[in-house]
């Protein structure tokens, strides 16, 4: 064996991302990457990275990488890069952790517990997906296959285990629930969205889960187009959308205008044209809808007050779920870093068996060279059956100590020095 010098660095992981928690849906879609392929070949080749997988939705574009060497400045530069951004752009609006943040990060991630909605289900759909496609393009190694392998069963489990993704704790969300309620079916009816901010893109989500067919519109129609390119949706002129107000059946407004969008004559006069219900959610802080509408024949309006008492509720009910499930991540927690570490000796255990094989090869045919004429094939064969038991019966104790020590060890680190000085490994032969 070659006598080892020292060990390179372990695969470390690294997470850059862009949410809805520090970024509007407009800003989102500027740190969005148009070519995913591109993006993951951009980012991997300018920051020096072994594997990457990135997850882009509507509320969220995030850069999972690994790398020996990780640099935060050359990651960023390779986001900027593939999006067709600053890099100071990039650099103010993009959050970043490392190392064990990063998989208790993606283990909330695929449970829905860092959702704009907690329990989402969408979401572990979306971590799947992202994970097959990286890993068919041979993006994601092994180090990042392990964590988002555990990441999308620890989300399946969570839901199956716990109520986290029962009962809606979203405003949008709920609204929904009550307009199904209120018409049973909502794939056969006629809704108007007026909003293009996280309240709408909650809406336009519920809505998509019901194949519902909506209309978006906004204070701009570039605004309303460009919502509807990440949302779904027909986007329409406001002024053709006030036109629209005798025809649809649903109207959901979730906007931050500081007047009225739904006046009192404006429904009067489209109330006068139909004969049909209509049902007007409000989900705006402050209102835009004149609260005097409710007393138009045909007419029922929820106001954010009457859906906010549901929605808390709701939350309260599921506030131990949620308890149950940072349980079951935690637990997780220690699996991942145990199969982690463990994943670190393999190289080393692998080589050690081949180096003791090579041994055996050699003085198995030095013993039958000795013996040359006195053994036939028969005692051969058994000489070599003698010799695999011989190092299986002797290496196979302290190798899987090695791996099991390397699973709990704080300091792993230390654990692979000396047992590559003990067993003359060097990781470059």
């Amino acid at each position: 064996m070659t006598t080892s010098s020292t060990l390179s660095q372990s695969l470390q992981v690294i997470n850059a991302r862009i949410t809805y928690r520090n970024a509007p849906i407009h800003l989102l879609e500027r740190f969005a990457f148009a070519d995913l392929n591109a993006a993951h070949q951009k980012v991997i080749e300018i920051a020096e990275l072994e594997e990457c997988i990135i997850i882009q939705t509507c509320n969220r574009v995030e850069v999972f990488a690994a790398s020996r060497n990780p640099d935060q400045q050359r990651l960023l530069e390779g986001w900027a890069s593939a999006a067709g951004l600053s890099y100071n752009e990039v650099a103010e609006n993009i959050e970043i952790c490392n190392g064990n943040e990063v998989i208790l990060h993606l283990l909330k991630l695929s449970s829905g517990l860092d959702s704009l909605v907690i329990g989402e289900d969408q979401v572990l759909g979306q971590v799947k997906r992202a994970f097959e496609f990286s890993r068919k393009n041979r993006y994601a190694g092994p180090h990042l296959s392990v964590i988002f392998d555990r990441a999308v069963k620890v989300g399946s489990k969570v839901r199956t285990t716990t109520g986290v993704n029962k009962g809606s704790v979203s405003i949008g969300s709920m609204a929904v629930k009550l307009a199904e309620e209120y018409f049973d079916k909502l794939n056969n009816r006629s809704v108007l969205l007026i909003g293009s901010g996280e309240g709408a893109s909650l809406v336009a989500k519920s809505l998509k889960q019901r194949e519902a067919h909506f209309m978006i519109t906004s204070r701009t129609f570039e605004r309303a187009k460009s919502f509807a390119d990440t949302v779904g949706g027909n986007p329409v002129p406001f002024e053709s959308a006030v036109q629209m107000f005798q025809e649809v059946d649903l109207i959901f407004l979730s906007t931050t205008a500081p007047y009225y969008l739904i006046t009192y004559d404006r429904i009067q006069k489209a109330m006068a044209k139909r004969d049909k219900w209509l049902v007007v959610f409000d989900l705006s802080n402050p209102r835009t809808v004149d609260e005097r509408v409710a007393t138009i024949k045909k007419v029922k309006l929820f106001n954010i007050d009457k859906i906010t008492e549901i929605v808390e509720r709701n939350i309260r009910t599921r506030k131990n779920e949620i308890a149950s499930a940072q349980r079951i991540i935690d637990e997780e927690m220690k699996l991942v870093d145990m199969v982690l570490k463990r994943k670190e000796v393999e190289p080393m255990v692998v080589s050690i068996f081949k180096d003791v094989d090579r041994i055996r090869e050699r003085e198995l045919k030095k013993a039958i060279s000795i013996l040359g004429a006195r053994i036939g094939p028969e005692e051969r064969r058994i000489m070599e059956q003698f010799s695999y038991a011989m190092i299986e019966a002797i290496m196979s104790t302290p190798m899987n100590s090695l791996r099991k020590e390397l699973g709990t060890a704080s300091k792993n680190e230390d654990v692979m020095r000396i047992a590559a000085r003990l067993f003359n490994y060097h990781e470059d032969r």
